[in-house]
């Protein structure tokens, strides 16, 4: 029973390396955030619109503590999954946890070219959306440094690239 569970702060990779992974494992990939949608038909910004962070934290949290329970799978969680409620100490004991490290000069880069996609982040201009990453990150890496294990992520930009990173990760971890 394999279940490697992938968390980081968004633009880290989390999707495009656990899809690829998970294809070259023979494992179910499985997007929370994605999940969510899926189960409540409607856009994770919608839910955050119409009932508040607090209420879709307590969903992403139910809906964590489901698919946790899978087995063979790869799951790529939202980037403030690990911050809430005692999350990262269960995925800890569900599985094992990789934290995709990225410097925050290459998340500013994939997350200009994603802005328009990313409600929290698509207003803001160069400057502030660099500060925004930087201080994002300081809260969040806390709850990131407690995974079983780090792995960094800034090679992801092409095929090429995601197959060399799948390789290394394979490598890393034995899988």
């Amino acid at each position: 029973m394999t279940r490697i569970i992938l968390i980081g702060y968004m633009g880290a990779g989390k999707t495009t390396l656990g899809r690829a992974l998970a294809d070259e494992l023979g494992l179910t990939f499985i997007d929370l955030d994605h999940f969510i949608e899926e189960r409540f038909h409607k856009s994770i910004r919608d839910i955050f619109a119409e009932q508040g962070e607090s209420e879709f934290r307590r969903i992403e949290q139910r809906m964590l503590h489901e698919v946790a329970e899978f087995e063979d799978v790869v799951i790529s969680t939202g980037g403030g999954t690990p911050c809430f409620f005692d999350n990262i100490d269960y995925m800890n004991q569900m599985g094992t946890t990789v934290y995709l490290n990225v410097p925050v000069e290459r998340l500013f880069i994939r997350l200009s070219i994603a802005r328009k996609q990313r409600p929290l982040i698509k207003d803001k201009n160069d400057a502030e959306l660099h500060n925004f990453i930087e201080e994002q990150l300081a809260l969040r890496e806390p709850y990131y440094k407690k995974a079983h294990h780090t792995f960094t992520a800034d090679k992801l930009e092409d095929k090429t690239q995601i197959s060399a990173s799948v390789e290394t990760f394979r490598r890393q971890f034995d899988l």
